[in-house]
């Protein structure tokens, strides 16, 4: 008789710990309640007047109409932060800070941000390295010109503005549009240097970039 309780207990033991383990299976995880107007990113709201992310996935390059803007990339802000600059990249810093003068780019209707800065540095030798953050659904622009995050401090790293506009989301989510003027620049100071602290605040960060 004993053995056949014991054998019943197994059994029951056996099922709660399966019911238990397609529950956990199940669990999703909880979103803060109180998110005012964030997206989901948890990004402040696009300014009015400004264009809304695009996501990727939504997206389809059409290469038989083309655009041209107007491209960039400084990362003049070191000037002004040697004595924070790793020593190993000093000799990398242009004197001028300028990586790449403003250059009229052409690029295909629906391309991102992401899409013709891969292009750009590829068609001029200078160097990019990214990752994919999914948190974001963007690109993460850790180094240009071997030049990366917190190289220069804890707070910098690499920023965007489109027409003097810092947008608060990854660079993969900006589609490009005709005349647009998109510059990359290195902050050394969150952003609160270049003009765009706001969004190194609310937009996609590790170090500053987006």
């Amino acid at each position: 008789m004993r053995a056949k309780y014991k054998h019943i207990l197994s059994l029951l033991l056996a099922l709660f710990l399966l019911l238990s383990c397609a529950a956990c299976g199940q669990t999703q995880v909880e979103q803060p309640e109180d998110t005012g107007d964030k997206d989901q990113y948890m990004t402040e709201p696009v300014p009015e007047g400004k264009p809304n992310p695009v996501e990727p996935q939504d997206t389809t390059v059409d290469t038989t109409t083309t655009h041209t803007c107007t491209f960039s990339i400084s990362c003049a802000t070191i000037l002004d932060n040697m004595d924070q600059c790793a020593e190993s990249k000093k000799e990398l810093v242009p004197a001028d800070g300028v990586i790449l003068p403003p250059t009229e780019v052409a690029f295909a209707e629906g391309e991102s941000a992401f899409d013709v800065l891969q292009r750009v540095c590829r068609d001029n030798g200078i160097h990019l390295e990214s990752k994919f953050t999914p948190v974001y659904n963007s690109a993460y622009i850790q180094g240009i010109h071997n030049i990366y995050e917190f190289d220069v401090g804890k707070l910098s790293g690499w920023m965007y503005a489109v027409n003097d506009w810092f947008p608060n989301y990854g660079c993969s989510l900006y589609q490009v549009q005709d005349g647009d003027v998109i510059r990359w620049v290195y902050t050394c100071d969150l952003g609160a240097d270049v003009g765009g602290g706001q969004a190194a605040g609310d937009g996609q960060q590790e170090g500053a970039s987006t």
